[in-house]
């Protein structure tokens, strides 16, 4: 760094005093930044104080700047009547289908500003610390939600909304990135960098093989091997495969923000010498932030809370199965912010950023998230495994199956057998 930063001086005193203040904006403005907070940053706007800078008291200015800054500072400030609409809702006895949707269209925004107020403090901690910041709250909601659904006993409400953002991420979100980009670009070349998704696709397929490891269990015992014992084989396979995960993630973390940062600053080259970029600043304060980011995490556990607590009657209302509230409506709803960003950085040409957060939030709930909800289990005396039955995953909007079955997360291995006597003895013996 300091080699750097000796250099920009020589090129200052050499008469390239533009190239540097360029070259040191852009470490500003990237310094921190991940994929998601990038791709969350399109639906930002920038706003007006002027008003706000005429009132004579600096504290109720402060208190105002920051309240214009994080609640009307996103395209999506309209949905956040959903949030008071629900917990008034709870109160007065509004049904519950209502206040599960109020909830869900409530987690839209918060969702955004988490990503916004982490980006906030990466200005003033540094982009490795900054960094990992992000790159821990950028799946919060999923990870609230599984914490709740959890302690509330619904193994199976986990396991679907933890799937089910990763289809989203890796089907609907990249699917439609690429889609949208290849139509808005059919004259132009649309390029990626190569690492960064090699180092996606090896942790995905890495996780993968931990999520297939236990499943295996129930087809290869035979007559002679009691159900329970693999049942058991199967639990501690998956809190050994957990540890591991965990243990990649982190050394996953430290290759991208320490050891190899720059092979993942490759989507900022082209803003580079952009006369037209600006140097982009913090608008609040550090602990301003801070607070906030406390804050808005305390309502998407309150909100978190009242979706667990009312899927269930949301599915009857709606005719919908969990599963399918759980594993495309959940997913789709909490990263709507995220997810629009990519698409929207694909029509401009970015692959990079849409992949990131395509793979990258892929990634971290794969590597992340479902190996620390399966350690949490753990520690609450909950019995949840890496089966997470494929099956399911193609029949889930048939299955109607209640959550509190002890039955229903073995569902997919009674299915597979049946398709497998209807298409004949013997095709899944080998």
């Amino acid at each position: 760094m300091a080699g750097i930063v000796q250099e920009q001086w020589s090129a200052a005193e050499n008469g390239n005093a533009t190239m540097t203040t360029k070259g040191s904006s852009r470490e500003l403005r990237h310094g921190g930044r991940t994929a998601h907070s990038m791709s969350s940053s399109s639906l930002r706007k920038k706003s007006d104080l002027r008003v706000i800078q005429k009132v004579p008291y600096k504290g109720l200015k402060d208190f105002l700047s920051n309240l214009q800054e994080v609640i009307l500072g996103t395209k999506l400030a309209i949905l956040f009547p959903a949030i008071p609409a629900a917990i008034i809702g709870t109160y007065c006895g509004f049904s519950q289908p209502w206040i599960f949707g109020l909830s869900l269209l409530g987690l839209t925004p918060l969702a955004e500003r988490v990503s916004f107020l982490t980006e906030q403090l990466a200005f003033y901690t540094g982009p490795t610390l900054g960094g990992l910041l992000n790159a821990t709250c950028g799946n919060a909601t999923e990870l609230i939600i599984a914490i709740l659904a959890l302690t509330n006993h619904k193994v199976a409400v986990v396991k679907y909304s933890l799937l089910g953002s990763i289809l989203s991420n890796l089907l609907l979100v990249l699917g439609t990135s690429l889609f949208c980009g290849g139509i808005a670009n059919l004259r132009r070349e649309q390029r990626f960098d190569r690492k960064q998704a090699d180092v996606n696709f090896f942790l995905l397929l890495m996780g993968l093989l931990c999520h297939l490891l236990p499943m295996l269990f129930g087809y290869v015992g035979n007559g002679e091997t009691s159900a329970d014992l693999i049942a058991d084989m199967s639990l501690n396979l998956s809190r050994a495969s957990s540890i591991v995960m965990l243990i990649s993630y982190i050394a996953y973390l430290v290759f991208q923000l320490w050891t190899h940062r720059q092979l993942f600053d490759a989507q900022d080259q082209e803003d580079e010498f952009d006369d037209n970029v600006e140097e982009e600043t913090a608008v609040i304060g550090f602990w301003s932030g801070f607070v906030w980011l406390v804050g808005m995490t305390l309502v998407i556990a309150l909100l978190s809370e009242y979706v667990v607590a009312t899927i269930e009657e949301a599915s009857e209302s709606w005719g919908l199965s969990v599963s399918f509230i759980s594993i495309i409506l959940l997913p789709i709803v909490g990263n709507a912010a995220e997810h629009a960003g990519a698409i929207i950085f694909a029509f401009k040409n970015k692959l990079d950023i849409s992949l990131g957060v395509a793979l990258g939030s892929a990634t971290q709930i794969g590597l992340f998230v479902v190996p620390l909800t399966i350690i949490v289990a753990w520690i609450l005396g909950i019995n949840m495994d890496l089966n997470f039955n494929l099956l399911e995953t193609g029949w889930y909007f048939a299955l109607h199956e209640g959550i509190e079955q002890p039955n229903a997360i073995h569902l997919g291995h009674q299915l597979m057998n049946n398709v497998a006597a209807a298409v004949g003895e013997g095709v899944f013996s080998s």
